[in-house]
This record gives structure tokens, C-alpha cells and sequence, in this order.
């Protein structure tokens, strides 16, 4: 049985220098496994806020609603307890971890989310094939995490952790934003090989068709003012490349 991801009635608000703001004001959403949900939306329409709560950012406050992974409520469970349950987010601006290095965090995380480590051998051979699909230098095992990496190979890195973690869903936070062309076909090709594999479902936040030619939508979600606007197929993600968002943001209310 596939597992499904239910995001009922979502309310999150966050704390600014003036006070509580609203960001998200009833998001119902529902994304079986072997799903791409392509989520779209002009700036400050809430799209990275919905990734956030779902991965438990404490800035984040869900004031009321539900998100559900295969009947268990997300929310009630801690950070690393919704990794274990399967779920995860690809950063917009992946962070720089010290004193770390990439081969240990990888084999640390794997262990934390199965509650046994790889065999050695085993993983180590998974993920030189990894790094090398995503084209990067086998050196990078060896480098803090994501520490004096480009934009580019922030975002491979992101990809390389979940190519190997095995989710049941990933949330990608904008994963094209800064991306040249090889990059961005690079990294696309690395989240199909994951679906793929693994039946992973798939929500991808972003601003631009252009990562749509090479993950391809089932489900089309137009975010305006923290709401879903309009919903359809990979149809409605052309449409929105031709006419932009002024139609939703004319008379959108507060």
C-alpha cells in the first residue's frame, strides 16, 4: 500500500518585528507516493512557509490544521522524528555544517532514519555512484558539509542525500534557484532517478517552468496570498509561463 501525505486546512503564521503575520490561510493538499506536485506562486505567496512547517521549522506556527503521513500527525512529531517517518526537504539555501564532513553525515543520517548503519562496504559503493550520476568529484566524501560549495553544488549535494536516504516524500524548496542549465538538468535527472527507485512523491516549490521540462507535474497548485488559487495539470504550468500571475493577484484580498 502506497503511503499518502494529507495537508488539511493549514493555518501557519510567523513572528515579525511588527507583530504575527499570517502566511498560510487553509492549504488542503493531498500527494500519494510516485506523485509530482508542482507547487507555483508569485513571491511571499507562501510556497517556502508550507515547506517549513512541514519539516517542523520552529519560526513556523501552525495556529490550526493537520498534516497527515499515512494517518500519523507530522506535526506533533519532533525534526528528526518526521525524517524517520520519511519525509524531506531539500533547502532553498542549503546550510554550511563545520567540522563535518559529508561521508559522515550521509552514513550518521542513513543510520538515524533505519535505526541500524549501512554496511560499509555496501554504502560506500552507493554513494560514489551517487556522487558520480551527479557528477561530483569524489573529493567532495571528504569536505565539510556544503563548506566553501558553489550554489550549484549545494543543491547537487542536497540531492546526493536524498538520492541515498530513501524518503517516502521530498519537499524541494526552490531547488533551481541559482541553477545554469547543466546543473539544472543534473540535478532534475537525480530527483527522477529517486522516483524512480524508491516511488518517492514528490512536492517541488518553485517560480519557473523551466525545472517542469525535466521533472514532469502530475498536479499543477497555483499559490495566491497563502491559499491554493487553482489547481490542474502540467497544462496549467504552461499557461502560467505565458501569462504570469497577474490574473490571480488582481483583487486577491488579504
Amino acid at each position: 500500500m502506497s503511503s499518502v501525505l494529507e495537508i488539511k486546512d493549514l493555518h501557519v503564521s510567523v513572528e515579525t518585528d511588527q507583530g504575527e503575520k499570517k502566511i498560510l490561510k487553509g492549504v488542503d493538499l493531498t500527494i500519494r507516493q510516485g506523485e509530482t506536485h508542482a507547487i507555483m506562486g508569485p513571491n511571499g505567496s507562501g510556497k517556502s512557509t508550507l515547506a517549513y512547517a512541514i519539516a517542523g521549522h520552529p519560526r513556523y506556527e501552525v495556529t490550526s490544521g493537520s498534516v497527515l503521513l499515512d494517518g500519523e500527525e507530522v506535526l506533533d512529531m519532533e525534526v528528526d522524528e518526521r525524517a524517520q517517518a520519511g519525509l524531506f526537504l531539500a533547502m532553498q539555501y542549503p546550510v554550511e555544517i563545520p567540522g563535518v564532513t559529508n561521508a559522515n553525515f550521509l552514513r550518521t543520517a542513513k543510520t538515524a532514519i533505519d535505526g541500524e548503519a549501512p554496511a560499509i562496504r555496501t554504502w560506500m559503493k552507493d554513494v560514489k555512484e551517487a556522487m558520480q550520476h551527479l557528477r561530483m568529484d569524489e573529493s567532495f566524501a571528504s569536505r565539510n558539509v556544503n563548506e566553501g560549495f558553489s550554489g550549484g553544488e549545494k543543491k547537487r549535494n542536497e540531492i546526493l542525500q536524498l538520492e541515498l536516504l530513501k524518503p517516502k516524500f521530498a519537499v524541494l524548496d526552490e531547488t533551481d534557484s541559482g541553477l545554469d542549465v547543466d546543473a539544472l538538468k543534473i540535478v532534475s535527472e537525480g530527483v527522477n532517478r529517486a522516483k524512480e527507485q524508491t516511488g518517492l512523491g514528490v512536492l517541488l516549490i518553485t517560480h519557473y517552468t523551466r525545472i517542469l521540462r525535466y521533472i514532469k507535474p502530475d498536479f499543477v497548485h497555483v499559490f495566491v496570498n497563502g491559499r491554493v488559487a487553482e489547481e490542474g495539470g502540467p497544462e496549467l504550468a504552461e499557461r502560467l509561463e505565458e501569462e504570469g500571475y497577474d490574473r490571480f493577484l488582481t483583487g486577491a484580498s488579504a
